[in-house]
């Protein structure tokens, strides 16, 4: 089978604490939410991850056709605690528990993907070879997060710290994802615009830059950006592994502008009910038709 995206990471289990003091146990982690979105708009996904046997239950919380779940079994789960200090859930303060084991290139299922999509949590996820080896393949989608994102080994807090080997690894990426605060990380600029332009400068070809009010993408000609029009933001989290997924599957098949308000539209809908992304892709488009038919006119 050809798959439009193989979309590797680790299935988390999450302490989420609300801002209420309620906590809750949930499966968490990229790999699940970024499946979820381009699964449900119809796309041919597959998910890599990686669990202890004895957590093969997180499994169940992956929204894919089960046959196409390839899952290695490994010694280090990966272990998240969440403590939002806001409703809106744009603050946390997270911990990592426990790292899970890294990816390596034999962890990669033998199928062939137009896209292999790299949902990392932490840094030490994988490697610049990996990347590398996955270029010679297909097209490769990054989420800078699992570059950025530095684990205390002594606490297990985390911290976020720029990326040494940008510069040598970009040039063999096709879609580049940061939210707001990680591009500024990346380039020194809260200028997202700005920002995009450097991260394109440096080799990625295209940019998406995630933030609270929009979503922003570039290709190194134009800019392009699409509202969140979200009603309630209870779903808060996965908001960028929602639509960094949605947008690299439709760009398979439609240009930059038709991507980014199926992703963004995606995500706004996601955004109103917690967890993985539920409903189809005929929600979607009701959705644009109902919030997005300003935006779609243009088209």
């Amino acid at each position: 089978m050809l798959f439009d995206s193989v979309i590797i990471g680790h299935i988390t289990k999450d302490f989420n604490t609300d801002c209420d003091g309620v906590t809750l146990e949930q499966p968490g982690g990229a790999v699940l939410y970024s499946s979820a979105s381009a699964y449900a708009l119809g796309h041919k996904v597959a998910a890599v991850t990686k669990l202890p046997e004895s957590d093969k239950a997180r499994l169940d919380a992956l929204k894919v056709d089960k046959e196409n779940i390839f899952c290695n079994w490994c010694e280090s789960p990966s272990i998240m605690v969440n403590v939002y200090l806001t409703p809106d859930r744009e603050r946390r303060n997270s911990t990592c528990r426990s790292v899970g084991t890294p990816f390596t290139a034999a962890d990669l299922p033998q199928a062939e993907t137009k896209i292999y999509h790299f949902a990392g949590l932490v840094y030490g996820d994988f490697d610049g070879e990996l990347i590398k080896a996955a270029a010679q393949k297909a097209k490769v989608a990054v989420d800078v997060q699992g570059f950025l994102r530095h684990v205390n080994k002594t606490d297990g807090t985390m911290y976020f710290e720029d990326w040494a080997d940008k510069k040598e690894l970009l040039p063999y990426i096709t879609y580049l994802k940061t939210d707001a605060a990680e591009a500024e990380i990346l380039t020194g600029t809260a200028d997202r615009y700005e920002a995009a332009k450097i991260m394109h400068s440096w080799g990625a070809k295209e940019i998406v830059i995630t933030h609270n009010t929009e979503v922003l993408a570039f290709d190194g000609n134009q800019f392009y950006t699409c509202p969140i029009r979200a009603r309630n933001l209870s779903g808060r989290t996965g908001r960028g592994d929602t639509t960094f997924a949605a947008y690299i599957c439709e760009r398979l098949n439609a240009d930059i502008p038709s991507s980014l308000l199926t992703a963004t539209a995606t995500v706004s809908l996601k955004m109103e009910t917690p967890g993985p992304f539920g409903a189809s892709r005929k929600d979607v488009e009701e959705y644009i038709n109902n919030f997005y038919s300003d935006i779609k006119e243009r088209y």
